[in-house]
């Protein structure tokens, strides 16, 4: 009786801890706008396009593809993470939750799982979702590890993280995106603020790790000072986007109505839960929320008109 209660309870911690190891909380807010707007682009610029239940696989298998890179990074990251007391407790292979093993378990069978509702959705859908998982494992994986690889490491976290999540969704319905390119190009330059905002914020941490991404070759300074120019080209992209008629010109009024809530519930840190560096950190969750907002009320739109 007392070893099957044992059993039960090392089931649960080991449960808990693959569901802290997705780390879920910190991607969903920007997987789900990224493949959403895909398909949302799709509907509105691709002929005889409207929403259908392959939105929801492509989406699908965008969040498992996701939290496939989160949990084959903190598996990766174990050593690491052990050198610094607040990393190691919110690492659950660090705080011995699960072990390293069932981290990789789980994730190639989520990645499995992905690629089938990719390939559901459609097979260009499935081509770009085996090139992001692929990205997903090779990123952290020690035998490779893009992330510790000066540039490479930026490109690669802004391919699998925003870039090719949008193409999965446009190319889960069309094959042409035309003009659409400057959208996702847009989308990866905001994912590549996010890579050179995380590198300076844990710039001592990865240091001391000896990871020699890019803020290691061009210093704390230089690398927010790319993380600046990124953010700047992302907002002339959309610019452009918007110039060129991409976007329903309504949809800026979603933001604009949530602006006085965002406001007054605005955090002081940023999307990992750390306080945030400068104003860009703390204006992450509202920027993320909107997102999602004015994504799923522009699919929706798309969707019954």
């Amino acid at each position: 009786m007392i070893e099957s209660v044992h059993t039960s309870r090392r089931a649960q911690t080991r449960l808990k801890g693959l569901a802290k190891l997705s780390r879920w909380q910190e991607h969903v807010l920007f997987t789900l706008p990224a493949t959403l707007t895909g398909a949302a682009m799709a509907a509105r610029h691709a002929p005889g396009v409207t929403p259908d239940a392959r939105v929801l696989l492509v989406t699908a298998a965008a969040l498992l593809a996701v939290t496939v890179a989160f949990m084959v990074n903190d598996v990766e990251d174990a050593p690491d993470d052990a050198r610094e007391m607040h990393r190691a407790a919110r690492n659950p292979v660090t705080s011995g939750e699960v072990t390293a093993r069932d981290g990789w378990i789980a994730a190639w069978v989520l990645g499995a799982i992905a690629l089938l509702l990719y390939a559901s959705a459609s097979t260009a859908a499935f081509w770009i979702g085996a090139l992001t998982l692929a990205l997903a494992v090779l990123y952290s994986w020690r035998g490779v590890r893009l992330k510790a690889l000066p540039v490479v490491d930026v490109i690669s976290h802004a391919l699998m993280l925003s870039t090719l999540l949008f193409l999965a969704g446009y190319f889960a319905y069309d094959t042409t995106p035309g003009r659409v390119w400057w959208v996702a190009f847009g989308l990866g330059l905001i994912s590549a603020y996010g890579q050179l905002y995380n590198q300076v914020r844990d710039y001592d941490m990865d240091r001391a790790a000896k990871l020699h991404n890019t803020a290691n070759i061009v210093g704390r300074r230089g690398t927010q000072r790319w993380m600046y120019a990124a953010l700047g080209a992302a907002a002339l992209c959309l610019l452009a986007t918007v110039i060129m008629g991409l976007w329903p010109l309504w949809l800026a009024l979603v933001p604009l109505a949530l602006l006085p809530l965002l406001w007054r519930f605005r955090p002081r840190t940023d999307m990992r839960g750390t306080e945030a560096i400068d104003l860009s950190g703390r204006i992450q969750w509202s920027f993320f929320i909107a997102a999602n907002v004015a994504a799923l009320v522009w699919l929706l739109v798309e969707w019954i008109g």
